[in-house]
């Protein structure tokens, strides 16, 4: 996508230097900085820190880190080391254990001399593979829309996401907002509520990415979603994804429950853009099998924003006052109206993932 007109990813690989570099986020909306990442070091606290966020992101930054790693140690135990300080950066995207994985099964045949060009190429392919995932996303979830809209009689379509599921929560054009693109750029008619997201605002991100790209979007509070389906103003909400299980439980930033049963409770289609590498095929109920993350209580009692002195904090909450930051809640399945994948819109169900994925969920199970 665009930043001032100039085409960016989220990441990419400087060939002069040899160096990942990325968009630092904590910085967004405020300020657009590049970060280079030159330490395995850098590579943790960037997932770690939310400099990079979004589970396909963190997913593919993990992928460059292994690669990094076989530069730095192609042994197996260098490989082994690099697979554990990665993964423990965040406990419940599952795109940073499938970009592990899938790095250490592909490079522990190979011999430690052949090793650090393979992972190089690997990483390249596991970023290049996302940005044709989420292309494809786009393509099935803006049939959804197409539709709604030749009800509407070509009215506008108004959509509603919560947190950044955007082309900077993945490598380009995002899970939640690649129908958007899509449909903007198809000459449909669509405006985006955007759920501020708390504790970090994440809708501030999205809102950013909307605003670059020419979109009409309007920003309200993450608990406004209810009022304006109950009123109407809402014809279909997608969200994206950061660990989905096997049955169709969809695990994402906090807060995405609650708007899946105002939109149950409204007759509003509630949809997920879901990324295959974001299936966890060995856990079947969400609620139960996925840890979730209980991030830094400064995320809650303080605010990152722009004041007269530049970007600075600030607290927002009594001194000494507890807050606790889970960072993200299960729907279960019997809310998702349906999954919107790179291969077409599935069933929320244990079923209807097998049925779109049988060479997945076969080989998991096997």
């Amino acid at each position: 996508m665009k930043v001032n007109g100039t085409p960016y990813r989220s990441l990419w690989w400087n060939h002069d230097t040899a160096t990942l570099e990325i968009i630092d986020q904590r910085w967004l909306p405020h300020d657009f900085r590049v970060l280079a990442v030159e330490t395995m070091d850098d590579y943790a606290e960037a997932i770690r820190d939310m400099r990079v966020r979004g589970a396909p992101l963190i997913g593919a930054t993990a992928g460059y880190g292994m690669a990094f790693a076989m530069r730095e140690d192609p042994s197996d135990a260098g490989m082994d080391a690099a697979w554990d300080r990665l993964h423990v950066t965040r406990p419940t995207a599952i795109n940073l254990r499938w970009a592990l994985d899938r790095c250490r099964e592909a490079l522990r045949p190979l011999a430690p001399g052949d090793r650090a060009a393979a992972a190089l190429q690997l990483a390249h392919d596991i970023a290049d593979e996302d940005v044709e995932i989420n292309r494809n996303i786009g393509l099935h979830g803006l049939d959804i829309i197409r539709e709604i809209s030749e009800r509407k009689n070509g009215g506008t379509v108004n959509l509603l996401t919560h947190c950044n599921a955007g082309w900077l929560a993945t490598v380009d054009w995002g899970t939640a907002t690649s129908p958007m693109y899509h449909a903007h750029e198809a000459g449909i008619d669509i405006h985006v509520w955007v759920d501020e997201t708390r504790p970090r605002n994440q809708g501030a991100l999205t809102a950013w990415e909307l605003g670059s790209h020419g979109i009409p979007h309007t920003y309200i509070t993450d608990n406004a979603g209810g009022h304006l389906m109950q009123h109407g103003q809402v014809d279909m909400v997608i969200t994206g994804t950061d660990r989905t299980t096997a049955q169709g439980d969809v695990c994402n930033k906090i807060g995405t429950y609650l708007k899946a049963l105002a939109a149950r409770d409204n007759g509003v289609p509630f949809y997920v853009a879901l990324p295959s590498p974001t299936i966890d095929w060995t856990v079947s109920d969400g609620v139960a099998g996925i840890p979730i993350e209980e991030r830094d209580a400064r995320e809650v009692t303080h605010v990152q924003g722009r004041t007269e002195a530049g970007i600075s904090s600030v607290q927002v909450t009594p001194e000494g006052s507890p807050a606790g930051n889970p960072a993200f809640d299960v729907t279960p399945n019997r809310l998702v109206t349906g999954l919107i994948t790179e291969r077409g819109v599935s069933e929320a169900s244990t079923a209807g993932l097998a049925a779109m994925f049988p060479d997945l969920s076969a080989r998991k199970s096997a």
